[in-house]
């Protein structure tokens, strides 16, 4: 569907919970947060009913996201529900990867799509430090066990933490060097915790990478739903991508729309626009209810965010990124 600036809305992420299993330094505090109540969380068949009403209005993508999906039962079951709604095409899952290695086959039968492991260094000390407690190898372990799906892509997403390069963004770049793999790089966004760190931005990223593997080539390719873009390297199988929303926005073609778990539709991460589809999915309302105020909210998505500019608003700045979406 189109939103009211003619930008072709056909992807959604859908967070399926609050909770997760590590705690990101840029993410949630050391103690957690207050967790919403099961009862608050969209149920798997509230979510089937926004799904089946967003195919209706033109979507084609979903991707499960949470807090860390895999830590609610049956998402293999969901994802299959998914698949059978007439007009989905891609169902996807991005995951802190703890858990995906003991999940994967019933995930791969279920029909998924494509996985994105979130993973900002392959060193164990570090990884445990960003993670406060996370193991890599577990991680690592996951990674392997996607790959006996090639059918099924692959993606890690990094996001570099600025003044810290213990991460070493250069050995997160060489997964994609000899495997299927591609890496993406992700600005870090203010938001929540985000905004107590600096992001390093891609022209700096991509200096250091060159310095090690050479020139990175523009890939034009289309590589998956949402606004990355690609570089190609001499001798890589996979690709190295950016998400690069600071410094080089790209609202003018953002093809997305967020659904939290609580079932709030939230069309912008910098502002609470959106409608809570709660009320419209009570016993007794009819579908066309609930299409009509998805249809309403995605046409009024706002052109852009503003992130960094002076004196504007930022409506998500204490708002922990597993509550709204991931």
């Amino acid at each position: 569907m189109r939103d009211r600036y003619e930008r072709n809305i056909d992807y959604v992420r859908v967070s399926i919970t609050d909770r997760c299993n590590l705690r990101c330094i840029y993410c949630m505090p050391a103690e957690g947060i207050e967790q919403v109540p099961h009862s608050n969380i969209l149920s798997y068949d509230e979510i089937i009913r926004v799904c089946t009403s967003l195919a209706q209005l033109g979507i084609k993508k979903i991707k499960i996201t949470g807090g860390e999906p895999l830590v609610r039962k049956g998402v293999s079951d969901l994802i299959r529900e998914i698949k059978n709604i007439s007009g989905i095409e891609k169902v996807t899952l991005t995951t802190n990867g703890i858990l995906l290695s003991q999940q994967m086959e019933t995930l791969a039968f279920a029909g998924l799509d494509g996985v994105n492991i979130s993973l900002d260094t392959l060193d164990p000390e570090m990884y445990s430090k960003i993670t406060r407690g996370g193991q890599v190898h577990r991680v690592l372990d996951s990674i392997d066990k996607v790959l006996e799906y090639p059918h099924i892509p692959l993606k890690i997403n990094c996001v570099p933490i600025g003044g810290d390069d213990g991460q070493n963004l250069v050995a997160i770049a060489g997964l994609a060097k000899d495997r299927p793999i591609h890496v993406r790089f992700i600005e870090m966004m203010p938001i929540g915790l985000g905004k107590s760190f600096t992001y390093r931005n891609e022209d700096e990223i991509k200096e250091i990478l060159e310095a090690s593997y050479g020139p990175m080539e523009n890939y034009f390719g289309k590589m998956g739903n949402g606004p990355s873009h690609y570089y190609s390297i001499e001798g890589f199988e996979g690709k190295i991508g950016f998400i690069s929303a600071l410094s080089h926005k790209f609202c003018h073609e953002c093809n997305r729309v967020r659904l939290t778990s609580e079932g709030y539709m939230k069309t912008c991460l910098q502002y609470e626009i959106g409608k809570d589809l709660k009320p419209f999915l009570k016993d007794g309302l009819k579908e066309t209810e609930l299409t009509r105020a998805i249809s309403e909210t995605i046409y009024n998505k706002p052109y852009q965010h503003e992130f960094g500019e002076v004196g504007a608003i930022n409506e998500a700045e204490t708002a922990p990124m597993n509550s709204i979406g991931g």
